[in-house]
């Protein structure tokens, strides 16, 4: 484990957080293992679904790919799960590393419970269920808005702000991610390669790639192009006197079209367009 995690002062944050929403929330550390949740039981829906063997796999199995899509995204992910419920996971970072994930659900954003149990239904036939227990279970979830599910995704954001700026998270790991990751800041504009960091820190690719994957949910070449766009975004906005072709330069990319496309892609805008906004 990366952290260590005040559990008294946790689990009242996240019973604030329900007393406020009425969504259950859980805390997972950096290998998707259930630190605290409130309320501990999970809704009655999801303990008859979990009550089929089969379907406990698929609800582990959901929720460990969402983890792995939230750390990929770096942001809030929300999806509809295996059942026909929508859940919400956020990464945790602390000193810019990986150290859990915040999940909400198992939320019933429908318009109707029609509708809702139409595809509740379809999704969880497989499963060896009773179809009426679950009928009921699906009746007594309450029917979320997409604005206040929007709302309470916000409000988990602050969660995982707070949980960095009251320390209650702290590392306790060996420092070499953050080493790594405090060497990438000071020489973006410098070669990066999985080499050229092997041998600055006397490692194999293959524990680069793995330290790149636990503490900051991505391979080591994406986290380097993120750390490269945002420091082309604040040059863009911080300093008006750099050409385009500088502000490439200073972030590393030798090659000016490929800062262009890469520039788009992540921010969807041109270098040019993104100053002027």
């Amino acid at each position: 484990m990366i952290s260590t995690f005040n559990l008294e002062k946790l689990t009242a944050l996240l019973k604030d957080f329900y007393t406020v929403t009425k969504i259950r929330i859980t805390v997972f550390d950096e290998k998707f293992q259930e630190i605290a949740a409130y309320p501990e039981r999970r809704a009655d829906f999801c303990e008859i679904i979990r009550s089929c063997p089969e379907a406990e796999k698929a609800c582990v199995r959901c929720d460990q790919e969402a983890m792995k899509k939230a750390a990929e995204r770096g942001s809030l992910y929300t999806y509809r799960c295996h059942a026909g419920l929508v859940e919400s996971i956020l990464p945790i970072y602390l000193n810019r590393l990986l150290i859990g994930y915040l999940f909400f659900g198992h939320v019933f954003r429908y318009d109707s419970y029609e509708e809702g149990w139409e595809v509740i239904r379809a999704s969880c036939e497989k499963y060896d269920l009773k179809i009426s227990e679950l009928l009921s279970a699906s009746l007594h979830q309450p029917l979320i808005a997409e604005d206040y599910l929007s709302s309470a995704a916000s409000m988990m954001s602050a969660v995982a702000s707070f949980l960095s700026m009251e320390r209650l998270v702290e590392l306790r790991r060996e420092n070499l991610p953050m080493q790594i990751d405090e060497y990438i800041e000071a020489h973006l504009s410098e070669d990066l390669s999985a080499a050229a960091l092997t041998e600055h820190f006397g490692i194999g690719k293959t524990r680069l790639y793995e330290i790149a994957k636990e503490s900051y949910g991505t391979g080591i070449a994406e986290l380097i192009r993120r750390k490269r766009i945002e420091k082309a975004k604040d040059l863009l906005l911080s300093d008006p006197s750099l050409t385009t072709a500088e502000i490439a330069a200073r972030c590393g990319f030798s090659d000016y079209n490929n800062f262009i496309t890469l520039f788009r892609k992540v921010t969807g805008t041109t270098p040019g367009k993104f100053r002027e906004s």
